[in-house]
């Protein structure tokens, strides 16, 4: 267990690594997240903060980054990297601004600026060109995609969102999210505690019952009654089948107890980025497929970048959080009908943890050619 430390007022917050100096090697590795878990870590230093960053796999591969979620860092997707490497590509992956081992600005908003800039310094960090990668964004990561694409739609190869945010329907929104997050009638030490509390494990329930991943959005049975997480799958999912016995719940909780900026993150993200629908950057993102579309179609120049002019969802069939139901027609209607390709496979909000090879064979399937993607919905 880390050392806890007091918060301080520079306008970064540093990540849990600060404080692993003195602290044995069988204690980091017995870590629910351990710093160097993944193959090819760095720390990259900005103007906003270290970002731990992984890259590894062959390096004439094609290149992947991928974008995690509002709560679990990196090592979330680290098995679909893994997948990912297996069939020929290079990846890299991330923790977002106050997750994991990246440091939390404290006097920025956790928007979509903040957001597309870090990907930006993570791209440019590694000391081979990355200039015309696959994006894969999942949950959070997923909106973050998309604002991404929007404004740089020539450095990406595909864009493809797994459990997607962003087009979340407003009524999934309960009082009680509208009340904690959005209405000003709190102090903010009051909601910083609560959101906390929220996003803690509680020890008396089964640990698949505990809050986590984008507590606004509200499951489809109950609209308006009460807080949701990815489900009971994603909470009590293994991380990573090399590490069964770590939750997604441990996770969250070790970022709550040592991780000093995750709090505000958490928060400044679900009141500033783009989970909810409806977004003007989909709007803007359906036009730019659209040209790429029309180019391909009567053989003028295509302009570099999503040559398809297709996205990718790849969706649970029982997450509560992203509904397949509402999301393939929602992403149709902004989009475009020609725009989206949809594969839901069995399962929640978990499907790139706990499904990482049958993830990994659906965006291989779309990447190449050659390969036939079963498309549903």
């Amino acid at each position: 267990m880390l050392p806890r430390r007091k918060a301080g007022l520079a306008t970064s917050s540093l990540s849990p690594k600060s404080a692993l100096a003195g602290v044995s090697a069988s204690e980091v590795e017995s870590l629910p997240y351990p710093p160097d878990v993944l193959p090819g870590g760095r720390d990259v230093p900005t103007s906003y903060g270290s970002i731990r960053v992984f890259e590894w796999g062959p390096e004439n591969g094609q290149q992947v980054l991928l974008v995690h979620g509002i709560s679990t860092p990196a090592i979330a997707l680290g098995d679909l990297a893994h997948e990912l490497v297996g069939r020929g590509y290079r990846v890299m992956l991330f923790d977002l601004f106050g997750r994991g081992y990246s440091d939390a600005p404290n006097d920025l908003p956790y928007d979509v600026r903040l957001y597309v800039t870090q990907i930006l310094l993570v791209v440019a960090s590694s000391r081979i060109s990355w200039t015309h990668f696959h994006l894969v964004g999942y949950s959070l990561g997923g909106c973050l995609s998309v604002s991404f694409a929007r404004y740089f739609p020539h450095r990406l190869a595909s864009l493809n969102l797994i459990a997607g945010g962003g087009l979340i329907r407003p009524y999934h929104v309960g009082w009680k999210s509208k009340l904690l997050y959005n209405s000003g009638l709190l102090p903010e030490w009051l909601v910083r505690y609560l959101v906390k509390r929220r996003n803690r494990p509680v020890e008396k329930l089964p640990i698949a019952a505990s809050p986590t991943d984008i507590v606004a959005a509200e499951s489809k049975m109950q609209p308006g009654n009460g807080d949701a997480s990815g489900g009971t799958g994603f909470d009590a999912a293994s991380i990573s089948k090399y590490r069964p016995g770590v939750t997604v719940s441990s996770v969250v909780a070790w970022q709550l107890d040592h991780h000093l900026g995750f709090v505000n993150a958490f928060l400044s993200t679900i009141r500033t980025a783009h989970i909810y629908s409806p977004q003007a950057d989909w709007r803007v993102l359906g036009s730019i497929l659209a040209a790429r579309r029309r180019s391909s179609a009567d053989g003028t120049i295509l302009a570099p970048g999503l040559e398809k002019g297709k996205v990718l969802l790849v969706l649970g069939s029982d997450d509560p959080v992203i509904v397949s139901d509402e999301t393939i027609p929602d992403a149709k209607e902004v989009l475009g009908e020609d725009a989206v390709e949809c594969v839901v496979l069995t399962g929640g909000h978990e499907i790139p943890i706990t499904m990482s090879t049958e993830v990994a064979s659906v965006l291989d399937a779309f990447w190449t050619a050659d390969k036939e993607l079963e498309v549903q919905g």
